[in-house]
């Protein structure tokens, strides 16, 4: 793997690394490391947060500190295969990711019987989510929230080549120089340098494991019929990691219900945007008062938007995997600085 980056000296707080506050021991002995956010007073909701490809479990670390302000508890695990967690830089497999996350919610159940939980899943970790919710047996909780969930049904134009590449060639790294496109993931560039620098950030990616997060996201896409329980999905307007191709025939697809959630200017990473408190105040208001409307208007959004044709068919070009954030982040570091 590419070697750390460090970061200028005035901004060395962007390349710490936090220990974990709880670990999660899961059935077949693997110790899966955790950050917590205890909130303030007692708690009235757990949020169990997991996070994006390539990221960690410090994903949260900007958001937390609302939730906990507002009676909220935060616990963000690493998945397997990132962070500090077991196999970091492999990939485990749908199953047993989403299996993880099962046996997680359950320990945090029965140490907190009488608080509801919700599970959150950002990007990757949203389809993870899917993939449990859509399960006959899928825990019950109080509620799930998606974040621009990783769904995207790849033409076998995509498939094809990269199956054949994660078979011959599994461990390879691929950084994302390699693709002739420029992400904006987010509008806040402390976000990002925060993501670039971290320490538990993967900066390359190996080809099986990209071959893993394709298979997921067309799982996900495939889940979305049969998502159990009330589920809140986020998606931003400009979100260049999943297009509207990807996430509109997904939203069309989910259960009768399921309340969605426009943000306009919201980009791939949500809760760190510059306007990344419109989305939070969405998910306490839906966790509070489900039966209201959200704070953003982002509700209201959503059939402005979907009767523009948005979504559609061949309005986008893009058909290639873009989860390799944080090594395409090399160039806007080195111009902007954080």
């Amino acid at each position: 793997m590419p070697p750390v980056p460090k970061p200028p000296a005035r901004f060395a707080q962007l390349g710490l690394l936090v220990p974990p506050q709880k670990i999660f021991t899961l059935s077949d002995g693997a110790k899966i490391p955790a950050r917590l956010w205890l909130a303030s007073a007692q708690p009235h909701a757990i949020l169990l947060a997991l996070h994006g490809f390539n990221d960690s479990r410090d994903a949260w670390e900007s958001s937390a500190p609302f939730f906990t302000a507002h009676g909220v508890t935060v616990v963000a695990p690493d998945q397997r295969g990132f962070g500090q967690a077991p196999q970091r830089g492999g990939w485990a497999g749908t199953t047993r990711m989403v299996e993880d996350v099962r046996e997680e919610a359950a320990q945090l159940q029965q140490s907190y019987p009488q608080t509801p939980l919700y599970l959150v899943g950002e990007s990757m970790g949203g389809a993870v989510l899917m993939q449990l919710m859509a399960q006959a047996d899928a825990p019950h909780v109080a509620g799930r929230i998606l974040l621009a969930p990783a769904v995207w049904n790849f033409g076998w134009a995509t498939d094809l080549p990269l199956r054949v590449l994660a078979r011959l060639f599994p461990d390879s790294l691929v950084t994302g120089r390699e693709l002739p496109v420029h992400v904006v993931a987010s509008d806040n560039i402390m976000a990002l340098a925060r993501l670039y620098y971290d320490p538990l950030t993967l900066r390359a990616t190996r080809l099986k494991a990209l071959q893993g997060l394709v298979t997921l996201m067309k799982q996900a896409a495939t889940a979305a019929p049969r998502l159990h329980g009330s589920v809140l999905c986020i998606y931003g307007d400009h979100d260049q990691l999943v297009p509207p191709t990807a996430m509109v025939p997904v939203w069309k697809n989910m259960p009768e219900g399921t309340r969605l959630d426009l943000i306009l200017g919201g980009h791939h990473l949500l809760l760190r945007d510059r306007q990344g408190a419109r989305v939070m105040q969405d998910m306490l208001s839906w966790i509070n008062t489900p039966e209201h409307w959200l704070p953003s208007g982002g509700d209201s959004a959503v059939a402005a938007w979907l009767a523009t044709g948005v979504g559609e068919p061949g309005a986008e070009k893009q058909d290639a995997p873009l989860p390799i954030l944080p090594a395409t982040l090399d160039r806007l570091m080195q111009q902007e600085g954080p």
